[in-house]
């Protein structure tokens, strides 16, 4: 299970433990990417999962960090335009991979809006980020089918 502490903030008193994900849309020039990943290395910040989106004229990177505080804080002072998600972290393991993931999720009904790997292994293990029309629920469901789900407080700090 997740070291990370479990807010009490739905109906039945259970949320999973989610990470933040922040958006952030990057002009379509050479050197933009580079740009913003550079600050994250001379920070106390470590990207732990990114997913780039191109289109045309902008692009939007997906970026999970292990301390979202400390990454809002820079991509502000860098003044680059955001927003942020919740997203589950969920580790795939034998018997629980990502096909009985999504079967155990089309249980319920529930989309996949997007799914993305992270580049860290917290226990060794395969991990991947997912966005779901309804987080709190996926979680729930993910946790009673043996899932381990993790929180910032799992990602590993430098």
């Amino acid at each position: 299970m997740s070291s990370a502490p479990t807010p009490f903030q739905t109906m039945q008193g259970y949320a999973p433990p989610t990470v933040t994900q922040f958006s952030v849309f990057l002009n379509n020039k050479v050197g933009k990417l580079f740009d913003l990943l550079e600050g994250f290395d001379n920070s106390d910040c470590q990207i732990c999962a990114i997913s780039v989106h191109e289109a045309s004229d902008h692009a939007v990177v997906r970026l999970i960090t292990n301390n979202c505080k400390i990454a809002k804080r820079q991509l502000n002072d860098e003044s680059l335009p955001f927003g942020e998600i919740n997203v589950l972290i969920v580790e795939l393991t034998e018997g629980h991979t990502l096909s009985s993931m999504c079967l155990s999720l089309l249980g319920a009904e529930l989309n996949i809006h997007f799914a993305y790997p992270l580049m860290i292994e917290p226990h060794g293990t395969p991990t991947i980020a997912l966005a779901t029309d309804d987080t709190t629920l996926a979680g729930q469901i993910l946790r009673r089918k043996g899932f381990r789900l993790l929180g910032e407080a799992d990602l590993p700090k430098l």
